[in-house]
């Protein structure tokens, strides 16, 4: 008889951007290796970007559960340019979000959980799957998991006890925080295995006493999706960014650096640009050296990773944090096989990779200098036609290729389903 999952995610089509592939293409792959697959997301998750292009897999049995909570406009666009009484009565418009814990999707609990527990019951579900952000998902494991037979799997794509580096409404903050560490400690009591997509998240959790099986599945690269998009060389050196701005990510070092630098260059932005970002840009005059483009649906986006003369990537240090982050990005932009500008923490995970793949040159994120000299040495190669594609190892491709996440998941869930 085949294993039945139910993956829980916030995240799903017809939402959109990056954080939406892991496992959507987890799920489609899961149904050929004899498991059968549900999904339970939202009906709509009042995310930033939509992609109605994106294809549910065959095979996948997709579940809505109502969500009226807050939408993913973040609380500092609204109050952008606001002064006075309209800053003081917009702020107290949005005073109930931010009191929302563990966070602000919370409130899909209280149809989720109700819809949960109906497709457990009536589709004989072995395993559940809670995949995060948001956190407060993983409340709905820890519930199945309590008053069901099912087993839990969590996985963890961002820390779920770091530490803000916020500054401000610190009550807020640190009631945040103390759910998010009772939750954590939860997941680790619970959780018959958790996957996470760093060493320090697992480390993290591992510390908290967890009790089940721990294991390390990053992020992956999706090979296949690039493999019948060309590079087209174009009459002035792209540089570009795919993905959304959002916490201590800061684009204003390399805009820095780009304002210096005489040469045709188009730095392109494919996803939300803070508005504070986009007026301090404009003040730099940049004209035709910044694009910016709001959103593009996935396919998009992979033919603009492909038809560009470099890619950027860009990750804070973010008081230490940032040392342990790849980010998904980083896999799609080694697909694409064009040279990386990584203005990413040198010592980090990030940069390692980097250098592994010989795929582009490493600066701190925030040395503007650096960051210069670096565009200039890729604008100098791109002049002399010598800016060619990343030639990536056999070993390596293998081992960053998505289908090798999915194996490794298709065997926990094995593993899990056998207890």
């Amino acid at each position: 008889m085949a294993t039945k999952i139910l993956i829980v995610s916030f995240y799903f089509p017809p939402a959109g951007g990056g954080g939406v592939q892991r496992w959507l293409k987890l799920a489609g792959y899961l149904p050929g290796q004899g498991i059968e697959t549900h999904v339970l997301a939202p009906d709509d998750p009042r995310w930033i970007q939509s992609d109605p292009e994106l294809e549910i897999p065959a095979g996948v049995h997709v579940h809505r559960a109502r969500y009226h909570g807050p939408s993913g406009i973040r609380p500092g666009e609204r109050l952008l340019g606001l002064s006075g009484l309209r800053r003081l009565w917009r702020r107290a418009l949005l005073t109930p979000r931010r009191l929302l814990v563990p966070d602000e999707n919370v409130s899909w609990l209280a149809s989720a959980l109700p819809a949960a527990r109906r497709i457990v019951r009536r589709e004989g579900i072995d395993v559940v799957i809670t995949t995060s952000p948001p956190t407060s998902v993983h409340m709905i494991g820890a519930h199945l998991r309590r008053h069901s037979q099912v087993r839990w799997i969590a996985d963890l794509r961002d820390s779920v006890v770091a530490k803000s580096d916020r500054h401000y409404e610190r009550a807020l903050v640190r009631l945040k925080e103390k759910a998010n560490r009772r939750l954590a400690r939860t997941v680790a009591r619970r959780a018959d295995a958790i996957v996470c997509v760093t060493p320090t998240i697992a480390a993290q959790m591992s510390a908290l006493g967890a009790r089940g099986e721990t294991l390390v599945i990053p992020n992956g690269a999706d090979f296949d999706d690039f493999a019948e998009v060309e590079y087209q060389p174009g009459e002035r050196f792209r540089i570009t960014h795919t993905g959304n701005f959002f916490g201590k990510r800061d684009p204003r070092p390399f805009l820095t650096a780009l304002a210096q630098i005489d040469a045709p260059i188009t730095a392109r932005f494919i996803g939300e640009f803070r508005t504070a970002d986009r007026m301090w840009a404009e003040s730099l005059g940049l004209g035709e050296k910044l694009e910016l483009i709001r959103f593009q649906p996935h396919a998009e986006a992979i033919a603009s990773q492909r038809n560009s003369e470099a890619l950027l990537l860009l990750i804070p240090h973010s008081a230490g944090r940032g040392v342990d982050v790849t980010s998904g990005k980083i896999y799609e932009y080694l697909a694409a096989r064009r040279p990386i500008l990584a203005a990413v923490p040198p010592q980090g995970a990030a940069a390692d990779l980097i250098h592994e793949a010989g795929a582009g040159l490493v600066v701190p994120p925030d040395d503007s200098e650096a960051i210069r000299a670096a565009l200039n040495e890729l604008v100098e190669r791109w002049r002399k036609g010598e800016l060619a594609d990343v030639k990536l190892a056999p070993e390596l491709v293998s081992g960053i290729d998505r289908k090798e996440r999915m194996r490794e998941i298709a065997e926990l869930i094995g593993r899990i389903a056998a207890l």
